[in-house]
Protein backbone atom coordinates (compact mmCIF):
# COMPACT_ATOMS: atom_id res chain seq x y z
CA UNK A 1 0.00 0.00 0.00
CA UNK A 2 1.33 3.31 -1.25
CA UNK A 3 1.20 6.19 1.50
CA UNK A 4 1.42 6.17 5.38
CA UNK A 5 1.58 2.73 6.78
CA UNK A 6 -1.57 1.01 8.95
CA UNK A 7 0.10 1.98 12.58
CA UNK A 8 2.58 4.48 11.98
CA UNK A 9 2.92 7.73 13.66
CA UNK A 10 0.97 10.66 12.61
CA UNK A 11 3.26 12.67 14.80
CA UNK A 12 6.46 12.09 12.73
CA UNK A 13 7.44 15.30 11.23
CA UNK A 14 8.09 15.62 7.87
CA UNK A 15 11.83 16.66 9.04
CA UNK A 16 12.43 13.51 10.76
CA UNK A 17 11.70 11.51 7.71
CA UNK A 18 13.91 13.41 5.46
CA UNK A 19 16.79 12.77 7.87
CA UNK A 20 16.13 8.98 7.93
CA UNK A 21 16.83 9.18 4.37
CA UNK A 22 19.86 11.08 5.07
CA UNK A 23 20.91 8.77 7.11
CA UNK A 24 20.24 5.62 5.33
CA UNK A 25 22.47 7.12 2.47
CA UNK A 26 25.73 6.85 4.46
CA UNK A 27 25.04 2.95 3.80
CA UNK A 28 24.63 3.09 0.01
CA UNK A 29 26.61 3.59 -2.81
CA UNK A 30 24.87 3.24 -6.59
CA UNK A 31 21.97 2.72 -4.89
CA UNK A 32 19.90 3.54 -1.76
CA UNK A 33 19.75 0.58 0.96
CA UNK A 34 20.59 -2.03 -1.98
CA UNK A 35 24.18 -2.92 -2.04
CA UNK A 36 24.11 -5.74 -4.42
CA UNK A 37 24.62 -6.33 -8.06
CA UNK A 38 22.28 -7.61 -10.48
CA UNK A 39 23.36 -8.37 -13.59
CA UNK A 40 21.13 -10.41 -16.74
CA UNK A 41 22.72 -10.44 -20.11
CA UNK A 42 25.32 -12.88 -22.20
CA UNK A 43 28.66 -14.22 -21.59
CA UNK A 44 28.81 -15.05 -25.37
CA UNK A 45 26.24 -17.70 -26.55
CA UNK A 46 25.71 -18.15 -22.79
CA UNK A 47 22.58 -16.30 -21.22
CA UNK A 48 23.15 -15.81 -17.31
CA UNK A 49 22.04 -13.92 -14.35
CA UNK A 50 24.52 -13.07 -11.75
CA UNK A 51 24.35 -11.63 -8.65
CA UNK A 52 27.04 -9.84 -6.42
CA UNK A 53 26.80 -9.66 -2.41
CA UNK A 54 28.34 -7.14 -1.17
CA UNK A 55 30.23 -7.93 1.71
CA UNK A 56 29.80 -4.48 3.59
CA UNK A 57 33.91 -4.31 4.43
CA UNK A 58 36.82 -3.96 2.60
CA UNK A 59 38.60 -5.56 2.18
CA UNK A 60 36.02 -8.23 2.37
CA UNK A 61 34.50 -11.85 0.43
CA UNK A 62 31.47 -10.89 -1.78
CA UNK A 63 29.77 -13.85 -2.33
CA UNK A 64 28.77 -14.50 -6.37
CA UNK A 65 26.15 -16.93 -7.85
CA UNK A 66 26.26 -16.92 -11.65
CA UNK A 67 22.76 -18.69 -12.58
CA UNK A 68 22.73 -20.42 -16.43
CA UNK A 69 19.24 -19.03 -18.20
CA UNK A 70 17.66 -21.17 -20.26
CA UNK A 71 18.77 -20.87 -23.83
CA UNK A 72 16.82 -21.93 -26.79
CA UNK A 73 18.88 -24.97 -27.12
CA UNK A 74 20.51 -26.92 -24.64
CA UNK A 75 24.30 -26.20 -23.41
CA UNK A 76 26.94 -28.10 -21.92
CA UNK A 77 28.69 -25.77 -19.69
CA UNK A 78 32.28 -27.64 -18.22
CA UNK A 79 33.11 -25.18 -15.89
CA UNK A 80 32.45 -21.26 -14.78
CA UNK A 81 35.02 -18.72 -13.91
CA UNK A 82 35.09 -15.78 -12.25
CA UNK A 83 38.02 -13.23 -11.51
CA UNK A 84 37.38 -9.44 -9.81
CA UNK A 85 39.51 -6.59 -11.59
CA UNK A 86 40.19 -3.00 -9.70
CA UNK A 87 39.64 -0.14 -12.10
CA UNK A 88 42.91 1.83 -11.69
CA UNK A 89 45.49 0.05 -14.56
CA UNK A 90 48.26 1.23 -12.36
CA UNK A 91 48.05 -1.80 -9.93
CA UNK A 92 49.54 -5.37 -9.91
CA UNK A 93 48.64 -7.70 -12.63
CA UNK A 94 44.73 -9.60 -11.24
CA UNK A 95 45.90 -13.22 -9.80
CA UNK A 96 44.35 -16.06 -11.88
CA UNK A 97 40.53 -16.62 -11.84
CA UNK A 98 38.30 -18.29 -9.24
CA UNK A 99 36.31 -21.57 -10.79
CA UNK A 100 33.12 -20.74 -9.23
CA UNK A 101 31.75 -24.66 -7.74
CA UNK A 102 28.17 -25.92 -8.87
CA UNK A 103 25.68 -25.10 -6.41
CA UNK A 104 24.22 -28.09 -4.96
CA UNK A 105 20.94 -29.28 -5.85
CA UNK A 106 20.80 -26.94 -8.65
CA UNK A 107 22.68 -27.90 -12.36
CA UNK A 108 22.26 -24.18 -13.17
CA UNK A 109 23.76 -22.60 -10.43
CA UNK A 110 27.49 -21.83 -9.71
CA UNK A 111 28.85 -20.11 -6.87
CA UNK A 112 32.39 -18.53 -5.41
CA UNK A 113 33.52 -16.01 -3.01
CA UNK A 114 35.83 -13.40 -4.42
CA UNK A 115 38.63 -11.33 -2.23
CA UNK A 116 37.53 -7.53 -2.69
CA UNK A 117 41.11 -6.12 -1.54
CA UNK A 118 40.23 -2.45 -2.23
CA UNK A 119 37.62 0.19 -1.84
CA UNK A 120 36.57 1.53 -5.37
CA UNK A 121 35.58 -0.06 -8.70
CA UNK A 122 35.86 -3.81 -9.59
CA UNK A 123 34.51 -5.20 -13.42
CA UNK A 124 34.01 -8.99 -12.27
CA UNK A 125 34.94 -10.68 -15.34
CA UNK A 126 32.57 -13.77 -15.97
CA UNK A 127 33.88 -16.75 -18.03
CA UNK A 128 31.80 -19.47 -19.26
CA UNK A 129 33.12 -22.59 -20.78
CA UNK A 130 31.05 -25.00 -22.69
CA UNK A 131 30.19 -27.29 -26.10
CA UNK A 132 29.47 -23.36 -27.53
CA UNK A 133 32.77 -22.44 -26.81
CA UNK A 134 33.75 -19.58 -24.39
CA UNK A 135 32.24 -16.29 -23.30
CA UNK A 136 33.03 -13.70 -21.13
CA UNK A 137 30.71 -11.43 -19.47
CA UNK A 138 31.98 -7.84 -17.46
CA UNK A 139 29.99 -7.34 -14.20
CA UNK A 140 30.54 -3.93 -12.73
CA UNK A 141 30.67 -4.13 -8.89
CA UNK A 142 31.71 -1.29 -6.60
CA UNK A 143 33.49 -2.04 -2.99
CA UNK A 144 32.64 -0.08 0.06
CA UNK A 145 33.38 -0.44 3.33
CA UNK A 146 30.13 0.73 5.08
CA UNK A 147 30.28 -1.17 8.13
CA UNK A 148 32.10 -2.72 11.00
CA UNK A 149 31.96 -6.49 11.79
CA UNK A 150 31.68 -6.62 15.82
CA UNK A 151 33.55 -9.29 17.48
CA UNK A 152 30.95 -12.21 18.88
CA UNK A 153 30.92 -12.34 22.65
CA UNK A 154 31.60 -15.54 22.89
CA UNK A 155 34.70 -15.59 20.98
CA UNK A 156 35.39 -12.46 22.94
CA UNK A 157 35.60 -14.15 26.15
CA UNK A 158 37.56 -17.14 24.77
CA UNK A 159 40.19 -14.77 23.71
CA UNK A 160 40.12 -12.50 27.51
CA UNK A 161 40.61 -15.73 28.83
CA UNK A 162 43.15 -17.22 26.41
CA UNK A 163 44.91 -13.69 26.92
CA UNK A 164 44.87 -13.33 30.54
CA UNK A 165 46.63 -16.93 30.34
CA UNK A 166 49.68 -16.24 28.49
CA UNK A 167 49.94 -13.00 30.37
CA UNK A 168 50.33 -14.95 33.69
CA UNK A 169 52.23 -17.23 32.33
CA UNK A 170 54.90 -15.21 30.85
CA UNK A 171 54.98 -13.70 34.21
CA UNK A 172 55.31 -17.07 36.01
CA UNK A 173 58.30 -17.85 33.37
CA UNK A 174 60.39 -14.92 33.39
CA UNK A 175 60.05 -15.67 37.48
CA UNK A 176 61.01 -19.18 37.34
CA UNK A 177 63.78 -17.93 35.23
CA UNK A 178 65.41 -15.68 37.44
CA UNK A 179 65.02 -17.61 40.45
CA UNK A 180 65.89 -21.21 39.43
CA UNK A 181 67.95 -20.62 36.23
CA UNK A 182 71.50 -20.93 38.06
CA UNK A 183 70.39 -23.62 40.61
CA UNK A 184 72.22 -26.71 40.32
CA UNK A 185 69.57 -29.80 40.43
CA UNK A 186 67.39 -30.53 43.39
CA UNK A 187 68.82 -27.23 45.36
CA UNK A 188 66.49 -24.71 46.64
CA UNK A 189 66.37 -20.93 45.89
CA UNK A 190 67.76 -18.69 49.00
CA UNK A 191 65.92 -15.63 50.08
CA UNK A 192 67.81 -13.36 47.37
CA UNK A 193 66.96 -15.01 44.85
CA UNK A 194 63.44 -15.25 45.46
CA UNK A 195 63.29 -11.62 46.05
CA UNK A 196 64.74 -10.80 42.76
CA UNK A 197 62.38 -12.83 41.26
CA UNK A 198 59.96 -11.26 42.54
CA UNK A 199 60.85 -8.04 41.44
CA UNK A 200 61.66 -9.18 38.22
CA UNK A 201 58.01 -10.37 37.87
CA UNK A 202 56.84 -7.16 38.86
CA UNK A 203 58.66 -5.30 36.07
CA UNK A 204 57.44 -7.99 33.65
CA UNK A 205 53.79 -7.69 34.80
CA UNK A 206 54.53 -3.77 34.10
CA UNK A 207 56.05 -4.21 30.65
CA UNK A 208 53.53 -6.09 29.24
CA UNK A 209 50.83 -4.56 30.86
CA UNK A 210 52.33 -1.21 29.05
CA UNK A 211 52.44 -3.21 26.07
CA UNK A 212 48.86 -4.17 25.76
CA UNK A 213 48.17 -0.20 26.50
CA UNK A 214 50.34 0.09 23.38
CA UNK A 215 48.14 -2.19 21.66
CA UNK A 216 45.21 -1.33 22.29
CA UNK A 217 46.29 1.93 21.49
CA UNK A 218 47.22 0.83 18.28
CA UNK A 219 44.34 -1.44 17.65
CA UNK A 220 41.84 1.77 18.75
CA UNK A 221 44.09 4.23 15.72
CA UNK A 222 43.52 1.39 13.27
CA UNK A 223 39.72 0.96 14.23
CA UNK A 224 39.71 5.18 14.08
CA UNK A 225 41.24 5.24 10.59
CA UNK A 226 38.65 2.61 9.57
CA UNK A 227 35.63 3.86 10.34
CA UNK A 228 36.55 7.18 9.30
CA UNK A 229 37.05 5.56 5.73
CA UNK A 230 33.67 3.99 5.57
CA UNK A 231 31.70 5.13 2.38
CA UNK A 232 30.01 8.44 2.65
CA UNK A 233 28.37 9.89 -0.64
CA UNK A 234 29.25 13.05 -1.85
CA UNK A 235 27.21 15.59 0.31
CA UNK A 236 24.94 17.80 -2.27
CA UNK A 237 22.06 20.93 -1.96
CA UNK A 238 19.25 20.86 -3.76
CA UNK A 239 17.10 24.22 -4.01
CA UNK A 240 14.29 24.87 -6.29
CA UNK A 241 13.37 28.37 -7.18
CA UNK A 242 10.42 30.37 -9.20
CA UNK A 243 11.80 32.40 -12.03
CA UNK A 244 9.65 34.31 -14.96
CA UNK A 245 10.19 30.93 -16.69
CA UNK A 246 8.64 28.74 -14.22
CA UNK A 247 10.23 26.63 -11.95
CA UNK A 248 13.85 25.95 -11.51
CA UNK A 249 15.88 22.72 -9.31
CA UNK A 250 19.40 23.44 -8.49
CA UNK A 251 21.79 20.59 -7.43
CA UNK A 252 25.15 21.68 -6.10
CA UNK A 253 27.92 19.10 -5.07
CA UNK A 254 29.51 21.07 -1.96
CA UNK A 255 31.49 17.83 -0.74
CA UNK A 256 35.25 19.49 0.13
CA UNK A 257 36.10 16.26 -0.88
CA UNK A 258 34.87 16.83 -4.86
CA UNK A 259 35.22 20.90 -4.27
CA UNK A 260 39.10 20.41 -3.38
CA UNK A 261 41.71 20.68 -6.10
CA UNK A 262 43.62 17.39 -4.60
CA UNK A 263 40.61 15.84 -4.54
CA UNK A 264 40.97 11.94 -5.28
CA UNK A 265 37.64 11.31 -7.07
CA UNK A 266 37.55 10.85 -11.16
CA UNK A 267 35.55 12.98 -13.21
CA UNK A 268 31.99 12.35 -14.35
CA UNK A 269 30.76 10.14 -17.19
CA UNK A 270 28.03 10.20 -19.31
CA UNK A 271 25.71 7.47 -18.21
CA UNK A 272 22.79 6.60 -20.84
CA UNK A 273 24.23 10.37 -22.47
CA UNK A 274 23.91 12.43 -19.51
CA UNK A 275 26.19 13.23 -17.04
CA UNK A 276 23.38 13.20 -14.08
CA UNK A 277 19.62 11.31 -13.56
CA UNK A 278 18.04 12.84 -11.09
CA UNK A 279 14.21 11.39 -9.72
CA UNK A 280 12.00 13.40 -7.44
CA UNK A 281 9.75 11.68 -4.78
CA UNK A 282 7.24 13.29 -3.04
CA UNK A 283 7.55 12.62 0.65
CA UNK A 284 5.27 10.35 2.23
CA UNK A 285 2.51 9.93 -0.13
CA UNK A 286 4.77 9.10 -3.03
CA UNK A 287 2.77 10.25 -5.72
CA UNK A 288 4.19 12.63 -7.50
CA UNK A 289 7.71 11.28 -9.68
CA UNK A 290 9.57 12.89 -12.21
CA UNK A 291 12.95 11.80 -13.92
CA UNK A 292 14.99 14.96 -15.08
CA UNK A 293 18.51 15.09 -16.89
CA UNK A 294 19.81 18.17 -15.23
CA UNK A 295 22.69 20.19 -17.25
CA UNK A 296 26.30 21.41 -15.45
CA UNK A 297 26.70 24.58 -15.19
CA UNK A 298 30.23 23.84 -13.78
CA UNK A 299 31.55 20.66 -12.77
CA UNK A 300 29.94 20.72 -9.18
CA UNK A 301 26.53 22.56 -10.35
CA UNK A 302 23.18 20.98 -12.26
CA UNK A 303 19.95 22.70 -13.07
CA UNK A 304 16.95 21.22 -14.24
CA UNK A 305 13.41 22.95 -15.39
CA UNK A 306 11.09 21.15 -13.11
CA UNK A 307 7.53 19.65 -14.13
CA UNK A 308 4.44 21.28 -12.85
CA UNK A 309 4.51 18.88 -9.80
CA UNK A 310 2.45 19.95 -7.18
CA UNK A 311 3.95 22.25 -4.46
CA UNK A 312 5.58 20.40 -1.17
CA UNK A 313 8.66 18.82 -0.09
CA UNK A 314 10.59 15.93 -2.40
CA UNK A 315 12.96 13.39 -2.07
CA UNK A 316 15.71 14.25 -4.40
CA UNK A 317 18.05 11.04 -5.83
CA UNK A 318 20.96 11.85 -8.20
CA UNK A 319 22.67 9.08 -10.14
CA UNK A 320 26.61 9.59 -11.20
CA UNK A 321 29.11 7.39 -12.46
CA UNK A 322 32.89 8.76 -12.27
CA UNK A 323 35.32 7.98 -14.75
CA UNK A 324 36.88 5.20 -12.58
CA UNK A 325 33.45 3.24 -13.39
CA UNK A 326 32.45 3.95 -9.69
CA UNK A 327 28.54 4.74 -9.62
CA UNK A 328 26.90 6.41 -6.76
CA UNK A 329 23.47 7.96 -5.49
CA UNK A 330 23.68 11.39 -4.08
CA UNK A 331 20.53 11.94 -1.78
CA UNK A 332 18.84 15.03 -0.78
CA UNK A 333 15.21 16.53 -0.18
CA UNK A 334 14.22 19.84 -1.49
CA UNK A 335 10.67 22.04 -0.68
CA UNK A 336 9.08 23.05 -4.02
CA UNK A 337 7.35 25.86 -4.64
CA UNK A 338 4.00 26.14 -5.97
CA UNK A 339 4.01 26.03 -10.37
CA UNK A 340 4.47 29.23 -12.56
CA UNK A 341 4.66 29.46 -16.22
CA UNK A 342 4.98 26.76 -18.61
CA UNK A 343 7.20 23.72 -18.44
CA UNK A 344 9.77 23.22 -20.99
CA UNK A 345 11.89 20.45 -20.34
CA UNK A 346 15.53 20.43 -20.18
CA UNK A 347 16.32 17.88 -22.01
CA UNK A 348 14.02 15.54 -24.10
CA UNK A 349 14.23 12.47 -21.85
CA UNK A 350 12.44 14.06 -18.82
CA UNK A 351 9.39 12.70 -17.94
CA UNK A 352 7.50 13.12 -14.64
CA UNK A 353 3.67 11.81 -13.16
CA UNK A 354 1.41 12.47 -10.61
CA UNK A 355 -1.00 9.49 -10.09
CA UNK A 356 -3.41 11.04 -7.17
CA UNK A 357 -5.55 8.94 -5.17
CA UNK A 358 -5.50 6.33 -7.95
CA UNK A 359 -2.17 5.16 -8.14
CA UNK A 360 -2.28 4.26 -4.27
CA UNK A 361 -3.38 1.00 -5.03
CA UNK A 362 -1.41 -2.43 -5.24
CA UNK A 363 -3.04 -3.31 -8.41
CA UNK A 364 -1.69 -4.91 -11.46
CA UNK A 365 -2.66 -2.47 -14.45
CA UNK A 366 -1.77 1.10 -15.12
CA UNK A 367 -3.22 3.41 -17.36
CA UNK A 368 -0.37 5.22 -19.25
CA UNK A 369 -0.80 8.78 -20.30
CA UNK A 370 -1.08 7.85 -24.01
CA UNK A 371 -4.59 5.17 -23.27
CA UNK A 372 -2.30 2.63 -23.19
CA UNK A 373 -2.07 -0.35 -20.72
CA UNK A 374 1.00 -0.99 -18.48
CA UNK A 375 0.53 -4.59 -16.90
CA UNK A 376 2.67 -5.97 -14.63
CA UNK A 377 2.90 -9.59 -15.05
CA UNK A 378 3.02 -11.58 -11.77
CA UNK A 379 1.83 -14.58 -9.59
CA UNK A 380 -0.09 -14.39 -6.97
CA UNK A 381 3.24 -15.59 -4.81
CA UNK A 382 3.74 -12.84 -2.19
CA UNK A 383 7.24 -10.72 -3.20
CA UNK A 384 10.13 -11.66 -0.27
CA UNK A 385 12.91 -10.47 0.67
CA UNK A 386 16.36 -11.91 -1.19
CA UNK A 387 14.35 -13.74 -3.79
CA UNK A 388 13.80 -13.27 -7.55
CA UNK A 389 11.21 -10.52 -7.74
CA UNK A 390 8.52 -11.03 -10.73
CA UNK A 391 9.52 -7.60 -12.44
CA UNK A 392 8.61 -8.33 -15.74
CA UNK A 393 5.83 -5.49 -17.25
CA UNK A 394 3.84 -5.97 -20.54
CA UNK A 395 2.57 -2.74 -22.49
CA UNK A 396 -0.67 -3.12 -24.95
CA UNK A 397 -2.21 -0.22 -27.12
CA UNK A 398 -5.57 0.55 -26.68
CA UNK A 399 -6.50 -1.95 -28.19
CA UNK A 400 -5.37 -4.39 -26.02
CA UNK A 401 -2.63 -5.43 -28.62
CA UNK A 402 1.02 -5.69 -27.97
CA UNK A 403 2.34 -2.51 -28.32
CA UNK A 404 5.68 -1.21 -30.08
CA UNK A 405 7.91 0.16 -27.69
CA UNK A 406 11.06 2.48 -28.92
CA UNK A 407 14.64 2.79 -27.25
CA UNK A 408 14.27 4.94 -24.30
CA UNK A 409 17.85 6.53 -23.20
CA UNK A 410 19.35 2.92 -24.97
CA UNK A 411 17.10 0.64 -23.21
CA UNK A 412 13.61 -1.03 -23.37
CA UNK A 413 12.91 0.41 -20.26
CA UNK A 414 13.89 2.04 -16.92
CA UNK A 415 12.51 0.94 -13.79
CA UNK A 416 12.59 2.96 -10.49
CA UNK A 417 12.11 1.30 -7.07
CA UNK A 418 11.85 3.25 -3.96
CA UNK A 419 10.46 2.01 -0.18
CA UNK A 420 7.48 4.10 1.43
CA UNK A 421 10.02 5.57 4.26
CA UNK A 422 12.84 6.36 1.25
CA UNK A 423 15.24 3.49 3.09
CA UNK A 424 15.29 1.93 -0.49
CA UNK A 425 15.87 3.97 -4.16
CA UNK A 426 17.17 1.85 -6.81
CA UNK A 427 17.40 2.57 -10.54
CA UNK A 428 16.91 -0.57 -12.84
CA UNK A 429 17.60 -1.51 -16.32
CA UNK A 430 16.61 -4.84 -17.65
CA UNK A 431 20.66 -5.97 -17.95
CA UNK A 432 19.67 -5.25 -14.03
CA UNK A 433 21.43 -2.80 -11.54
CA UNK A 434 24.31 -2.01 -13.31
CA UNK A 435 25.17 1.34 -14.48
CA UNK A 436 25.80 1.06 -18.62
CA UNK A 437 28.62 3.89 -18.08
CA UNK A 438 30.71 2.26 -15.63
CA UNK A 439 30.34 -1.31 -17.83
CA UNK A 440 31.81 0.86 -20.86
CA UNK A 441 34.65 2.61 -18.67
CA UNK A 442 35.64 -1.03 -18.26
CA UNK A 443 35.25 -2.48 -21.39
CA UNK A 444 37.14 1.01 -22.84
CA UNK A 445 39.97 1.37 -20.78
CA UNK A 446 44.10 1.05 -21.54
CA UNK A 447 47.14 0.81 -19.79
CA UNK A 448 47.92 3.95 -20.44
CA UNK A 449 44.23 5.54 -19.20
CA UNK A 450 46.34 6.67 -16.22
CA UNK A 451 45.46 10.49 -16.81
CA UNK A 452 42.32 11.81 -15.57
CA UNK A 453 39.67 12.26 -17.91
CA UNK A 454 41.80 10.65 -21.31
CA UNK A 455 38.98 7.96 -20.57
CA UNK A 456 35.94 10.48 -20.00
CA UNK A 457 36.35 12.23 -23.77
CA UNK A 458 36.60 9.11 -25.23
CA UNK A 459 33.16 7.61 -23.68
CA UNK A 460 31.79 11.36 -24.47
CA UNK A 461 32.85 11.37 -28.04
CA UNK A 462 31.40 7.26 -28.63
CA UNK A 463 27.98 8.86 -27.06
CA UNK A 464 27.54 11.26 -29.24
CA UNK A 465 27.76 9.98 -32.37
CA UNK A 466 25.64 6.53 -31.11
CA UNK A 467 22.81 7.98 -32.03
CA UNK A 468 19.04 6.29 -30.64
CA UNK A 469 18.33 3.11 -31.24
CA UNK A 470 15.13 2.56 -32.86
CA UNK A 471 12.13 0.25 -31.77
CA UNK A 472 13.28 -2.56 -29.27
CA UNK A 473 10.35 -5.21 -30.17
CA UNK A 474 7.41 -6.35 -28.61
CA UNK A 475 5.98 -4.64 -25.46
CA UNK A 476 7.30 -6.27 -22.71
CA UNK A 477 10.23 -5.62 -20.63
CA UNK A 478 11.41 -7.45 -17.36
CA UNK A 479 14.02 -6.36 -14.62
CA UNK A 480 16.26 -8.84 -12.74
CA UNK A 481 16.06 -7.92 -8.78
CA UNK A 482 15.22 -8.86 -5.54
CA UNK A 483 14.09 -6.62 -2.51
CA UNK A 484 16.34 -6.10 0.05
CA UNK A 485 14.25 -4.72 2.94
CA UNK A 486 10.65 -6.09 3.38
CA UNK A 487 7.81 -2.90 3.57
CA UNK A 488 5.53 -1.38 0.92
CA UNK A 489 7.26 -0.70 -2.00
CA UNK A 490 6.48 2.03 -5.05
CA UNK A 491 7.31 1.39 -8.17
CA UNK A 492 7.89 3.34 -11.50
CA UNK A 493 8.49 1.76 -14.96
CA UNK A 494 9.25 4.23 -17.75
CA UNK A 495 8.82 3.46 -21.85
CA UNK A 496 8.86 5.28 -24.84
CA UNK A 497 6.22 4.59 -27.64
CA UNK A 498 5.39 6.94 -30.41
CA UNK A 499 8.28 9.52 -29.55
CA UNK A 500 6.50 9.75 -26.15
CA UNK A 501 7.92 8.94 -22.78
CA UNK A 502 5.14 7.00 -20.80
CA UNK A 503 5.18 6.01 -17.13
CA UNK A 504 3.41 3.31 -14.80
CA UNK A 505 3.08 3.30 -10.78
CA UNK A 506 2.36 0.19 -9.21
CA UNK A 507 2.53 -0.22 -5.26
CA UNK A 508 2.92 -3.76 -3.39
CA UNK A 509 3.97 -5.12 -0.20
CA UNK A 510 7.25 -7.43 0.42
CA UNK A 511 7.43 -9.86 3.38
CA UNK A 512 9.99 -11.72 4.76
CA UNK A 513 10.56 -15.39 3.25
CA UNK A 514 8.85 -18.14 5.83
CA UNK A 515 11.39 -20.13 8.09
CA UNK A 516 11.20 -23.65 6.53
CA UNK A 517 8.76 -26.58 7.91
CA UNK A 518 11.09 -29.22 10.37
Amino acid sequence: MVGQLDGSDPAMSRTGRLLAIGAIALVASAHVGSPDTYFEGSAGPYRLRVIVRNPGVVPGLAQITVRLLAPPTPRVVRRVLVLPVYWDPKTAAPPPPDVAERVPGDSTAYGAALWLMAGGSYSVRVTVEGDAGTGTALVPVMAVATRRLALAQPLGIALLGLGALLFAGAVTIIGAAVRESGLEPGAEPDRRRTRRARVAMAGATLVLALALLGGRGWWNGVDAAYRTGLYQPLHATATARSTGRGRVLRLAIDDTAWTDAKRQWTPLVPDHGHLMHLFLVRDSSLDGFAHLHPLPLDSTTFEAALPPLAAGGYRVYADVVHESGFAETLVATVDVPAPTGTWRPSDPDDAWLETGDEGRGTGDRSRLADGSTMIWDRSVAPIVVDQDAPLRFVVTDPQGRPARLESYMGMAGHAMIGRDDGQVFVHLHPAGTISLAALETFVLRQPGDTVRGALGKRLRAMETGMGEPGEVGSGVVSFPYAFPKPGAYRIWVQVKRAGRILTGAFGTEVGTAQPAAP
